[in-house]
């Protein structure tokens, strides 16, 4: 890349929250991450009319991990363009671009089994039928490791971190070390306080990976997560910033899981508690936040630690008894 591409932030509304999506000003215009239903007319629309850009110009759509918040505007968008740009997201997460039924079976097997509300399928059913603008085959399926050509001799690296998703990626302006990480990067939570990821060992590796690798110069990310001292940092970090952040969300981690193992060794208890059968975690975090609170990251990741340690127990006893 010879000169460098801007990058725009674009907040749609959502209730009390705003959505976040990037516009990457290349001469083929991508934008990272979709919002909702509405957030293409409601945000991006007026956006781009506000800096000279039309949302029928856009020529790639990259999808960082296939939560609502994320992808539910990819198709809306994509009628937007004329149908002419390209959806693109990890194949891990495609079935959650392809199905709203997809949604629902990963609440149901993951923190749903905690959260003791018999219409939780249902609710998120119709929260899917809501905010998800439309199910759709992705155009380019990705791995990681795939270079996407922008125009110009811009390009945008794709890098697999799995972790808060199966299919979470990094997407890197080359040259700019511009890095899109949607919410791989969890830091302390946002408004849960909690983080969020349903694979323990997949997220630090994560980190640890765009910490000593990536190393970004500029980090967007996902939603304004939130630092030890309570401040959220932001979606725009400069390179010192995403260092922070990305070491802080490694200690975190470090305290979560090792307050996850206590509590596995010890056994699962149920007991009356809204953080039962993880109350001991919450305990020794002094965690008090409200872990029904969609999206649940405290169960979604308690899950996790659960499913690790699971697996790890099996494989002991199969070794044992083999």
């Amino acid at each position: 890349m010879t000169s460098p591409v801007a990058v725009h932030p674009i907040v749609s509304p959502w209730g009390r929250f705003g959505l976040y999506s990037f516009y990457i000003d290349a001469p083929e215009p991508a934008i990272v991450d979709t919002g909702i239903a509405s957030s293409p007319a409601e945000g991006m629309v007026p956006a781009l009319e506000a800096i000279g850009r039309r949302i029928e110009d856009v020529r790639w759509i990259l999808l960082t991990h296939g939560h609502i918040d994320h992808i539910g505007g990819a198709h809306a968008l994509w009628e937007l363009t004329g149908r002419r740009a390209q959806v693109v997201i990890h194949e891990a997460d495609a079935p959650l671009l392809r199905s709203r039924r997809a949604h629902v079976d990963e609440y149901l097997t993951g923190r749903g089994q905690y959260l003791q509300d018999p219409d939780g399928g249902a609710k998120l059913a119709a929260a899917a039928d809501t905010v998800i603008s439309g199910e759709m085959e992705p155009a380019l399926l990705v791995k990681g490791g795939e270079t996407i050509s922008l125009g110009g001799g811009v390009t945008v690296s794709v890098h697999s971190i799995p972790g808060h998703t199966a299919g979470s990626v990094a997407y890197v302006i080359d040259g700019q070390d511009d890095v899109f990480v949607g919410d791989a990067v969890q830091v302390h939570g946002a408004a849960n306080g909690f983080p969020g990821f349903v694979d323990p060992q997949g997220y630090r590796a994560s980190l640890e990976y765009l910490r000593d690798e990536v190393r970004p110069r500029h980090l967007y990310l996902g939603h304004p997560y939130r630092g030890a001292d309570g401040e959220p940092f932001g979606v725009e970090l400069d390179a010192a910033q995403a260092g922070r952040a990305l070491q802080e969300s490694i200690d975190v981690e470090t305290r979560v899981s090792t307050a996850a193992c206590r509590c596995l060794e010890a056994g699962l208890h149920e007991t009356e508690s809204a953080y039962s059968p993880f109350a001991p975690v919450a305990g020794e975090l002094g965690y008090a936040g409200d872990p029904g609170l969609e999206p649940s990251p405290f169960f979604t990741t308690l899950h996790g630690y659960r499913t690790l340690f699971n697996a790890s127990t099996k494989d002991e006893e199969t070794v044992t008894h083999g």
